[in-house]
């Protein structure tokens, strides 16, 4: 396992993301604890110690599970994670009750690493707002050991990462941002990664295989960079492309299956960061990438929970994408039509009230009802 250094402390390079953990016929609210659990303990032994968990994964029942699953483990031979949920804006004034509530539902008497969740255009002006008094109690619980390093993950644009930077950055200890060899372009995570390592925040990445999208590639591209690294696995490949950008302390996967975990556990046996040759490579497949119009989800499900319809809209926006880049390519659009056929009509895109709960907590500001209404028109 790779290790990097963090004030002192050696963290495995590999976090273990538990917005993703296997789940029971498909219901993203039932976790599978005994595999969940299972996955814990081949992650210990592999040396991670780093588990990253927040209050709305899972329809809320991850840090429960997480919990569950360390609890064999000695406190001080792990680091885990939760957040501040302050995607969904009627959480600001709970601050005191859901932080009391995060300690209970995992078990612990401290947190190691606590972040302010999702800073984005949405909320920043509530998280700034002293009336709700989310940073003064963060920090008391900072000077009381409840919290030993507080940070925040960001979804924003750069000037909301400044903002908030410019409010509290003196006090943040660590920054998690969505970053992967597509978002480096496709949402400017570069200059963001250069803002903090001006600032001298660590990087810490999530959605490094952005939902899944960058584990498989079309032919083309997966044939080039084949050419570069013949033994190098495709997922790999985003990986190596973190391990090659300065100021980046902590990777988080989140991981379904047991294969998954002992491909990436195979990754982070050691750094092979990209030469120039390979990033110019790997640029050029982003350039081929961004030329499809695509929409950016990662499958948070986060806009799951806020539907009234009860619509699997990851699942609808991962047809809508397939149909569009498949369209884009010139080939058969038939898979998309084909997996709405075979739905109940209550659940296609056509169901969408266009109310737009959904969008209110979409970490990526995605404009669903549009997509949806675009949805119905292209497939009919």
């Amino acid at each position: 396992m790779v290790y990097r250094d963090f004030q002192g402390i050696s963290l495995s390079g590999l976090g273990f993301g538990a917005m993703r953990l296997p789940v029971v016929n498909g219901n993203d609210a039932e976790i599978n604890r005994d595999e969940a659990k299972r996955m814990v303990d081949r992650a210990m032994a592999a040396g991670i110690n780093y588990y990253d968990t927040a209050f709305g994964y899972h329809d809320g029942n991850s840090e429960i599970v997480m919990g569950e699953a360390l609890s064999k483990y000695p406190r001080d031979s792990y680091y885990i994670a939760t957040k501040f949920p302050g995607y969904d804006l009627s959480n600001m004034p709970k601050v005191k009750e859901i932080f009391e509530e995060q300690l209970k539902k995992t078990g612990m008497e401290y947190f190691d690493f606590y972040l302010f969740h999702n800073v984005c255009e949405m909320n920043i002006n509530q998280y700034l707002d002293p009336k709700y008094g989310i940073f003064d109690y963060l920090m008391e619980q900072k000077k009381n050991g409840r919290i030993k390093h507080l940070g925040f993950s960001c979804h924003g644009e750069y000037e909301v990462l400044k903002r908030f930077l410019d409010a509290y950055g003196e006090h943040m200890e660590f920054c998690q941002l969505q970053l992967n060899y597509l978002d480096w372009k496709f949402q400017k995570a570069e200059d963001k990664v250069k803002l903090l390592n001006d600032m001298n925040i660590p990087v810490w990445v999530m959605e490094p295989l952005r939902g899944g999208k960058l584990a498989k590639l079309d032919p083309l591209s997966e044939q080039e960079l084949k050419a570069l690294r013949p033994d190098e696995e495709i997922p790999a490949w985003a990986f190596r492309f973190l391990q090659s950008v300065k100021g980046v302390t902590m990777v988080l996967s989140g991981m379904s299956s047991m294969e998954q975990l002992d491909a990436n556990l195979k990754t982070y046996s050691e750094d092979k960061p990209l030469n120039d040759k390979e990033m110019e490579g790997l640029m050029k497949v982003v350039d081929r990438m961004m030329s499809t119009k695509t929409v950016p989800c990662t499958a948070c499900h986060y806009c799951v929970s806020h539907c009234p319809q009860g619509l699997d809209i990851p699942y609808l926006i991962s047809l809508y994408n397939e149909h569009l880049y498949t369209a884009a390519a010139g080939g058969m659009t038939f898979i998309a039509p084909m997996a709405l056929a075979a739905m109940d009509e209550s659940k296609k895109p056509v169901s969408c009230l266009h109310c737009h709960s959904c969008e209110q907590v979409c970490p990526q500001q995605i404009k669903i009802s549009d997509m949806m209404s675009d949805f119905v028109e292209k497939i009919g």
